[in-house]
């Protein structure tokens, strides 16, 4: 798919290269322009040609005229009345649409943006909203990116870090994932470490992953460490086992050195129990490189499964954490909303 807007070339989401394809070979501009451009786009989070004061006005006719800034459009902005967390339902250049969250946290200035990798998602994990969506496609690296620079453009606030957890499987969208890293780092100004992508465990991906030696932070959503039970709750568990999975986190530390975190969601009376802490303990006792236990309290879906009580969390947690390996429970925001994790699922509200 194109770069094609409403018959016009979209310039957010690109990469400084592609920008400077469109300047000196289409419009055949000096080569100092792709530089106000590029700052114009990235820097300055603008949206508007207008803007864009150190072009003159017949330069910025014949962008309108050419280009449009926006890649994806805003259909809704919903913001939680609990935490401020904001919510954004984005429509797509094929009116495909895809959700992402911009959070904030209490205990640090900087926000951080949840970002969509596919339309929909294949995995299918049955507490998950998304899943239930299936599969439509994967997301350009132009598209991934724009979400970002959408969410900067109209809170006029700047986005420090970012987690690849918002809808679909990042691992089966790995080529458009890594250029797309790429372009934050480059373009966007957001360093390879503030970005977190988490994955449902796609074995070969992982190794694939790691042989970049991209310094992200890499999540694995383990949510059992009983292979019978992950396998339900995790389908992709049926083709990776939690063998194949730590040898190849075991490759991947290798390969990058960066430590891992496991992603635990928390369902009441289903992967909740001591038995179920003991067995998470056994897994990650003796693993050959460093790692964090997150746990995650479940966010209500249109689903049978219920959250496990706020003691059982505690107490699952001090089991975990006798294996030596540091636990931590995630904070929930944009409930309210439908948006924290697990609860994107592109519905208007």
């Amino acid at each position: 798919m194109s770069q094609i807007l409403k018959n016009k070339i979209s310039l957010s989401g690109l990469s400084k290269e592609e920008i400077a394809q469109f300047i000196t070979e289409e419009l055949k501009w000096e080569k100092f322009r792709i530089e106000q451009i590029h700052s114009w786009i990235y820097a300055k989070s603008s949206g508007d040609f207008n803007t864009w004061s150190d072009l003159s006005a017949d330069k910025r006719e014949v962008l309108a005229e050419k280009f449009s800034i926006p890649l994806i459009q805003t259909k809704e902005r919903q913001i939680s009345q609990k935490d401020k967390t904001e919510k954004y339902l984005f429509s797509l250049p094929d009116d495909q649409l895809v959700e992402s969250v911009l959070m904030r946290f209490k205990d640090r200035d900087s926000l951080t943006a949840c970002i969509s990798s596919q339309v929909g998602c294949a995995v299918g994990c049955p507490f998950c909203a998304t899943g239930k969506l299936g599969f439509k496609r994967n997301l350009m690296a132009s598209e991934i990116v724009d979400q970002v620079m959408a969410m900067q453009r109209i809170s006029g606030e700047k986005i420090h870090n970012l987690v690849f957890m918002g809808q679909g499987e990042p691992l089966n969208n790995l080529d458009n994932i890594i250029k797309s890293i790429q372009i934050f780092r480059e373009s966007v100004g957001i360093g390879v470490r503030h970005i977190t992508v988490s994955t449902s465990g796609i074995v070969p991906k992982i190794i694939e992953l790691g042989e970049t030696k991209i310094q992200i932070n890499l999540a694995i959503s383990l949510h059992s460490a009983k292979q019978e039970l992950r396998e339900k709750l995790v389908p992709v568990a049926r083709r990776w086992n939690l063998f194949d999975l730590m040898q190849a986190l075991k490759v991947y530390f290798d390969q990058t050195g960066r430590r891992i975190t496991f992603e635990y969601t928390m369902l009441k009376d289903i992967n909740d129990t001591n038995e179920d802490a003991r067995a998470l303990c056994d897994l990650v006792r003796d693993l050959p490189f460093p790692c964090l236990i997150n746990l995650i309290p479940y966010n209500s879906t249109d689903s049978e499964f219920q959250c496990s009580d706020r003691s059982r969390i505690q107490h699952f947690k001090s089991i975990v954490e006798r294996s030596g390996r540091k636990a931590t429970v995630r904070v929930t925001l944009g409930s309210d909303i439908s948006g924290a994790c697990g609860q994107l699922a592109n519905k208007n509200s």
